[in-house]
C-alpha cells in the first residue's frame, strides 16, 4: 500500500524516513532507549527526573507530557473531540453500536443481574454459569468459554505477541495493549461511584471491596477471593506447585512476586530507602517496620499487660509468656522454647557450633559512659541495663512471687527457683546446676583452677567471694554484727 504523505520541511522528512529505516540516532544515557528525534528524547528524559511540568488548573494533578494533560482535561470539560463516523451494512449493526455512546445495556443476566449492550454478549456470558467450555487448547488441553480466550491463551505456547506499543513492548491481546497505553497517557476513565477513586482498568474488581463479593472459591478449603488470579496463586498451597524458578540458584517459588523479591539477593538491589537515615531495604514492609524506629510507633499491643510492639511477630512471641506455650522443641533433650531463635541457639550446646568469629583487635575501648556516675561500657546495651540502677526501673517481673529484675536473664535464672530446673550438668561427675556460672565455678574443683589471688600472702581461691572474705583477715574488718550480743564476725 502506498501513502501520498505530504511533509512540509526537509527536517520533518528526514525524521519520517527513520520510521521506515528503523534508525534511532538519539539514545537515552540513563536507560539506553533510542528515539528518532531529539525532541522525543528530550520528552523521554523527564521520566527519569520525575519532573511533571504540566499541571491541571482544575484539580492540580501533574503530568509528564502535555498530551497526557490534554486527555485528562476532557474529564473536567466532558469534551469528546473524536466524532464517530463508523458505517454499517445493516440497521441492527448501527443500533447495537449506538449503545456504545448512550451506555444503554438492555440485555440482563437472570442469574447475576449483569447487563450487556448486545444479546450475543449475554449468550457468551451465560456460559460462565453453565460452566460450558467448548474451546480446547490442542497443546495443554485447557478449555475456555470463548474462542477469543483460547486465541489469547495460544500465544503462551507460540510466543507470538502481535500487538505492539510505541515503547516497543509487545502484548498477546489488544485489550492488554489498550490498558498498557494508559500508563503512558495516565488516563483513568473509570470512576467509582462510592469512593470516587479512578482507574485505568474496569471497576469490576474494585467494586467488590464495597459489595463484599468474593466470587472465586477454593474447593478444598472454602476460602474465597475477589480475583481469579488470587485463587490460582492460593491453589499452589494445596498442590505444592512452585512454577517460578531462579535462574541463578535454582530456588523455586509459588508467586512471581516472590521470585522478583528473591532476585534482589543476587543483584544486591534495595529499592526502598528511608528518607531519615538513608538505610535501604529489599522489601517495602521492612521499610515500613524500620520507620517505627524513627516515629516510636508500636501498633501491636498486648491485651493482658498493655506492652506494645513494633511488629506482630514480637507480640505473638510475647503472648507465649502469658499462655506458657513453648512450640519449639529440642529433638535431643526435649527442652522447649517460645522462639525458634532460642531453640537454634540452644542446639549449639549439643553440636558445639560457635558460628560467630571475632575479627577485631580488642582495644579495650569503652565508648559508652554513664552521665550520672561516670561508669563506662563497651556496649550501649550494657549502659542501658546499668541505667536501671539509677532509675530504679525493674521491667522484668516474676508472675509467681512478684519479684522484679533489671535484666531478662536474671528473671530466667530466678524462675528456676520455682520450677526446680537445673539445665547445666557437669560432664565429669554429673552434678547439675541452675546457673551456668555455678557450673563454671564447680568445674574448678576438677581442674584445680584458682584464679583469685591475694596480693598480700599469695593465697589463691576458686571464687571471688572467698577472696573477699579472706581479705578481711588482713584488714581486720568484721562487717557482720550479732544483734543479740554485739559481737562482730568476719563472715
Amino acid at each position: 500500500m502506498i501513502f501520498d504523505l505530504k511533509i512540509h520541511s526537509r527536517s520533518h522528512l528526514k525524521i519520517h524516513v527513520r520510521l521506515h529505516t528503523g534508525e534511532r540516532p538519539y539514545s537515552c544515557p540513563v536507560c539506553n532507549k533510542a528515539f528518532v528525534s531529539s525532541s522525543h528524547l528530550e520528552s523521554h528524559m523527564i521520566t527519569h527526573t520525575e519532573e511533571k511540568p504540566w499541571s491541571c488548573s482544575v484539580c492540580e494533578k501533574t503530568f509528564v507530557h502535555k498530551y497526557s494533560l490534554t486527555v485528562h482535561m476532557r474529564h473536567h470539560t466532558g469534551e469528546r473531540p473524536y466524532i464517530c463516523k463508523k458505517r454499517f451494512t445493516m440497521k441492527c449493526g448501527l443500533q447495537n453500536h449506538i449503545r456504545v455512546h448512550t451506555g444503554e445495556r438492555p440485555f440482563g443476566c437472570s442469574i447475576c443481574n449483569k447487563t450487556f449492550s448486545q444479546n450475543n454478549n449475554l449468550k457468551s456470558h451465560m456460559e460462565i454459569h453453565t460452566e460450558l467450555k467448548p474451546y480446547s487448547c490442542s497443546v495443554c488441553n485447557k478449555t475456555f468459554s470463548k474462542k477469543s480466550y483460547l486465541k489469547t491463551h495460544m500465544t503462551i505456547h507460540t510466543g507470538v505477541k502481535p500487538h505492539s506499543c510505541f515503547c516497543k513492548k509487545r502484548f498477546e491481546a489488544k485489550r492488554i495493549l489498550q490498558n498498557h497505553i494508559r500508563m503512558h497517557t495516565e488516563e483513568k476513565p473509570y470512576s467509582c461511584s462510592f469512593c470516587k477513586a479512578t482507574f485505568a482498568l474496569k471497576l469490576q474488581i474494585h467494586m467488590r471491596i464495597h459489595t463484599g463479593e468474593r466470587p472465586y472459591s477454593c474447593e478444598q478449603c472454602d476460602k474465597t477471593f475477589t480475583r481469579s488470579s488470587s485463587l490460582t496463586a492460593h491453589m499452589r498451597i494445596h498442590t505444592g506447585e512452585k512454577p517460578f524458578e531462579c535462574g541463578l540458584c535454582g530456588h523455586v517459588f509459588a508467586l512471581s512476586s516472590n521470585l522478583k523479591t528473591h532476585m534482589r539477593i543476587h543483584t544486591g538491589e534495595k529499592p526502598y530507602e528511608c528518607e531519615q537515615c538513608d538505610k535501604t531495604f529489599t522489601h517495602s514492609c521492612n521499610l515500613q517496620t524500620h520507620m517505627r524506629s524513627h516515629t516510636g510507633e508500636k501498633p501491636y499491643s498486648c491485651e493482658q499487660c498493655d506492652k506494645t510492639f513494633t511488629q506482630l511477630a514480637g507480640l505473638t512471641a510475647h503472648m507465649r509468656i502469658h499462655t506458657g506455650e513453648k512450640p519449639y522443641s529440642c529433638e535431643q533433650c526435649d527442652k522447649t522454647f517460645t522462639r525458634s531463635s532460642h531453640l537454634q541457639t540452644h542446639m549449639r550446646i549439643h553440636t558445639g557450633e560457635k558460628p560467630y568469629i571475632c575479627e577485631q583487635v580488642h582495644t579495650g575501648e569503652k565508648p559508652f559512659e554513664c552521665g550520672l556516675c561516670g561508669h563506662v561500657f563497651a556496649l550501649s546495651s550494657n549502659l542501658k541495663t546499668h541505667m536501671r540502677i539509677h532509675t530504679g526501673e525493674r521491667p522484668y517481673s516474676c508472675e509467681q512471687c512478684d519479684k522484679t529484675f533489671t535484666q531478662l536473664a536474671s528473671l530466667t535464672a530466678h524462675m528456676r527457683v520455682h520450677t526446680g530446673e537445673k539445665p547445666f550438668e557437669c560432664g565429669l561427675c554429673g552434678h547439675v546446676f541452675a546457673l551456668s556460672s555455678s557450673l563454671k565455678t564447680h568445674m574448678r574443683i576438677h581442674t584445680g583452677e584458682k584464679p583469685y589471688k591475694c596480693e598480700q600472702c599469695d593465697k589463691t581461691f576458686t571464687q571471688s567471694s572467698s577472696l573477699t572474705a579472706h581479705m578481711r583477715s588482713h584488714t581486720g574488718e568484721k562487717p557482720y554484727e550479732c544483734e543479740q550480743c554485739d559481737k562482730t564476725l568476719l563472715s
